[in-house]
Protein backbone atom coordinates (compact mmCIF):
# COMPACT_ATOMS: atom_id res chain seq x y z
CA UNK A 1 0.00 0.00 0.00
CA UNK A 2 1.45 3.38 -0.95
CA UNK A 3 1.56 6.25 1.13
CA UNK A 4 -1.20 8.29 -0.15
CA UNK A 5 -3.69 5.25 0.53
CA UNK A 6 -2.11 5.22 3.59
CA UNK A 7 -2.93 9.00 3.88
CA UNK A 8 -6.47 8.14 2.81
CA UNK A 9 -7.17 5.63 5.15
CA UNK A 10 -6.13 7.62 8.07
CA UNK A 11 -8.38 10.41 7.09
CA UNK A 12 -11.08 7.78 6.52
CA UNK A 13 -10.34 6.73 10.34
CA UNK A 14 -10.40 10.39 11.43
CA UNK A 15 -13.75 11.27 10.28
CA UNK A 16 -15.26 8.00 11.08
CA UNK A 17 -13.81 9.23 14.74
CA UNK A 18 -15.35 12.68 14.65
CA UNK A 19 -18.93 11.22 13.25
CA UNK A 20 -18.80 8.83 16.43
CA UNK A 21 -18.10 11.64 18.56
CA UNK A 22 -21.40 14.04 17.37
CA UNK A 23 -23.24 10.75 17.85
CA UNK A 24 -22.39 10.79 21.66
CA UNK A 25 -19.39 8.17 21.15
CA UNK A 26 -16.84 10.92 23.29
CA UNK A 27 -14.32 8.94 23.21
CA UNK A 28 -14.01 7.98 19.94
CA UNK A 29 -10.90 8.06 18.54
CA UNK A 30 -8.72 6.63 15.75
CA UNK A 31 -7.32 3.02 17.14
CA UNK A 32 -3.83 2.37 16.20
CA UNK A 33 -2.89 5.85 17.55
CA UNK A 34 -3.79 4.46 21.08
CA UNK A 35 -3.72 0.87 21.22
CA UNK A 36 -0.95 -0.15 18.88
CA UNK A 37 -1.44 -3.82 17.39
CA UNK A 38 -2.44 -5.26 14.78
CA UNK A 39 -5.93 -6.79 16.46
CA UNK A 40 -6.35 -3.45 17.28
CA UNK A 41 -9.68 -1.30 15.73
CA UNK A 42 -9.21 1.08 13.24
CA UNK A 43 -11.45 3.54 15.48
CA UNK A 44 -12.28 3.26 19.27
CA UNK A 45 -14.81 4.49 21.44
CA UNK A 46 -17.88 2.59 20.57
CA UNK A 47 -18.95 -0.43 23.01
CA UNK A 48 -19.10 -3.49 22.13
CA UNK A 49 -18.39 -3.00 18.08
CA UNK A 50 -14.98 -3.47 16.47
CA UNK A 51 -14.82 -1.23 13.94
CA UNK A 52 -12.50 -1.82 10.40
CA UNK A 53 -12.55 1.39 8.31
CA UNK A 54 -11.99 0.67 4.44
CA UNK A 55 -11.99 3.62 3.10
CA UNK A 56 -11.75 2.76 -0.78
CA UNK A 57 -13.34 2.93 -3.88
CA UNK A 58 -13.94 -0.88 -4.41
CA UNK A 59 -14.19 -2.53 -1.01
CA UNK A 60 -13.01 -6.44 -1.27
CA UNK A 61 -16.08 -7.41 1.04
CA UNK A 62 -15.73 -10.79 2.55
CA UNK A 63 -11.91 -10.14 3.13
CA UNK A 64 -12.96 -7.01 5.22
CA UNK A 65 -15.29 -8.70 6.99
CA UNK A 66 -12.83 -11.80 7.38
CA UNK A 67 -10.63 -9.17 8.76
CA UNK A 68 -12.74 -7.29 11.54
CA UNK A 69 -14.45 -10.71 12.65
CA UNK A 70 -10.51 -12.41 12.65
CA UNK A 71 -9.32 -9.09 14.82
CA UNK A 72 -12.76 -8.58 16.81
CA UNK A 73 -12.36 -9.68 20.51
CA UNK A 74 -15.36 -12.68 21.94
CA UNK A 75 -17.36 -9.84 23.02
CA UNK A 76 -17.56 -7.32 20.12
CA UNK A 77 -19.39 -7.00 17.21
CA UNK A 78 -17.13 -7.02 13.88
CA UNK A 79 -18.61 -4.33 11.66
CA UNK A 80 -16.60 -2.70 8.33
CA UNK A 81 -17.19 0.77 7.56
CA UNK A 82 -16.92 1.92 4.20
CA UNK A 83 -17.08 4.88 2.19
CA UNK A 84 -16.08 5.73 -1.73
CA UNK A 85 -15.42 9.30 -2.94
CA UNK A 86 -18.50 11.10 -3.25
CA UNK A 87 -20.72 8.85 -1.00
CA UNK A 88 -21.91 8.39 2.55
CA UNK A 89 -20.20 5.96 4.83
CA UNK A 90 -22.38 2.56 5.38
CA UNK A 91 -21.75 0.00 7.97
CA UNK A 92 -21.76 -4.04 6.92
CA UNK A 93 -22.12 -6.33 9.27
CA UNK A 94 -23.68 -10.17 9.90
CA UNK A 95 -27.08 -9.93 9.15
CA UNK A 96 -28.56 -12.10 12.08
CA UNK A 97 -26.42 -9.40 14.08
CA UNK A 98 -28.76 -7.02 12.35
CA UNK A 99 -31.53 -8.62 12.73
CA UNK A 100 -30.81 -9.34 16.36
CA UNK A 101 -30.07 -5.92 16.81
CA UNK A 102 -32.97 -4.33 15.51
CA UNK A 103 -35.58 -6.89 17.23
CA UNK A 104 -33.98 -5.72 20.25
CA UNK A 105 -34.24 -1.96 19.69
CA UNK A 106 -38.29 -2.96 18.86
CA UNK A 107 -38.72 -4.59 21.96
CA UNK A 108 -37.20 -1.43 24.03
CA UNK A 109 -39.39 0.54 22.15
CA UNK A 110 -42.40 -1.68 23.20
CA UNK A 111 -40.96 -1.67 26.70
CA UNK A 112 -41.05 1.99 26.63
CA UNK A 113 -44.35 2.40 25.71
CA UNK A 114 -45.74 -0.17 28.03
CA UNK A 115 -44.19 2.16 30.89
CA UNK A 116 -45.32 5.19 29.33
CA UNK A 117 -48.75 3.77 29.52
CA UNK A 118 -48.53 2.52 32.61
CA UNK A 119 -47.73 6.28 33.98
CA UNK A 120 -51.09 7.35 32.26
Amino acid sequence: MGKAQREKGKRGERELAAINRDLGFTDSRRGQQFRGGGDSPDVTGVPGIHLEVKRVEKLMLWPSLDQAGRDSADDEIPVVAHRPNGRDWIAILDYRTFMGMYKELLDLREAAEEMEDDRK
